[in-house]
């Protein structure tokens, strides 16, 4: 009998509990491929997080990297945490030093037989420095390769990717950044997240007369709330939104929105927002590209609401075109355009026919995207890199 493969995951956001509303998407992968490898999960400390859990059934360990009481630089994403408050930069240097201290031990330690390291930086780096004779794959979720490739760290996202064993990443304009770096084609491929779609409370399209629309996301610029906000201004049809996420545009998304119908209600676990997308009569993601140069890959909140049928409306970007055909499983709109956002929302609240149709369409595209599947296409991934070792 083959003997299970060891696969030590390495990661930046991670829940600290199942359920406390941080995007499970790296957790979901880590339970499928527990399946049929033996999972470690190493991520940074993150505030009311224990040292060592285990999250449905995979071991998790935490390093710390500075004192306690300032240690948030993890707590959600990195590099929007650092936009937001300038000092954490100063985390940055532990962090790194911590992170590489950890890999390498759990390294001797767990003795892995491949290393999952999603993000090029700062997970990959790490990576890279503790690592010399295990082999890696690198999933790059976009953030960090779109923010970072066109600056002074360019450098060290080449240095990362072209030492990695392979690369996959959300949307084929990713795969050609990461080829344009010097990668092989055959070393990268498009293999975006899967979503969790067990306990999905199916959606049924309902007459109304105020429109319930649904916002998921962290706050953000890439996410495009404010562009919702403008569009929503102009919209003459009785309508109110539901924001889920927490994030360092909150205050000033909350004054911009300040006299309208909108709820901002913070994270959400998993069932909160299974309910949500039952409830609502569409959901609105307008993401964008942010002026650091960050975008979405894939968003799997995206997927989940496909799954559940329920209408959606997102951004014309690489990646989220691979999940929506425009006018079949949703619609499209381009990246900023408050206008066109706005048309959009009063198209599709006026037209039950389209949301029915859409909503029966969207249902059959998630399925692909399932993390059963996914975490299945990235075992084998897994375990040929052991067999290319």
């Amino acid at each position: 009998m083959t003997p299970r493969r060891r696969v030590l995951l390495l990661a930046s956001t991670f829940p600290a509990a199942s359920g406390d509303g941080t995007p499970e998407f790296v957790g979901d992968l880590a339970v499928e491929l527990a399946k049929t490898m033996d999972v470690r999960v190493l991520v940074p400390a993150v505030p009311g997080a224990p040292l060592r859990t285990s999250y449905r059934g995979v071991e998790v360990e935490r390093f710390r990297f500075f004192p306690r009481k300032w240690e948030d630089l993890a707590d959600g994403a990195i590099l929007e945490n650092i936009r937001g408050k300038k000092v954490r930069a100063l985390q940055i240097v532990p962090f790194f030093l911590s992170e590489t201290f950890h890999i390498a031990r759990a390294i001797r330690s767990f003795k892995p037989d491949v290393l999952h390291v999603f993000w090029i930086i700062p997970q990959g780096l790490s990576a890279l420095i503790a690592n010399r004779r295990i082999p890696v794959l690198i999933t790059t979720l976009g953030g960090d390769l779109y923010a970072l490739v066109d600056t002074p760290a360019r450098s060290i996202v080449r240095a990362v990717v072209t030492r990695a064993d392979h690369t996959t990443v959300m949307n084929d304009e990713m795969k050609g950044q990461v080829e344009g770096l010097g990668v092989d084609p055959s070393r990268v491929s498009v293999e975006p997240m899967g979503a969790d779609l067990t306990g999905i409370v199916p959606h049924t399209v309902r007459d109304t007369t105020t429109f319930e629309l649904l916002f998921v996301g962290r706050l953000v610029e890439k996410k495009g709330l404010r562009h919702l906000i403008a569009a929503l201004a102009r919209v003459e049809i009785d309508w109110h939104l539901t924001v889920i996420g927490d994030g360092p545009l909150e205050k000033d998304l909350r004054k911009l929105g300040d006299g309208l119908p909108i709820d901002f209600v913070g994270a959400k676990p998993k069932a909160e927002l299974r309910a949500q997308y039952a409830k609502a009569d569409m959901i609105v993601l307008p993401s964008v590209r942010a002026a650091s140069g960050d975008q979405d890959g894939l968003p799997v909140v995206l997927l989940e609401a496909l799954a559940s049928g329920l209408p959606v409306i997102a951004s014309n970007l690489p990646g989220i075109d691979s999940a929506i055909i425009h006018e079949q499983t949703g619609l499209l709109v381009e990246p900023g355009d408050d206008d066109a956002l706005a048309d959009a929302i009063a198209r599709l609240a006026n037209d039950r026919e389209l949301r029915t149709r859409l909503s029966e369409a969207a249902r059959g595209r998630a399925g692909e995207h399932g993390v059963d599947a996914v975490g299945r296409r990235y075992a084998r991934l897994l375990e040929s890199l052991v067999g290319q070792s």
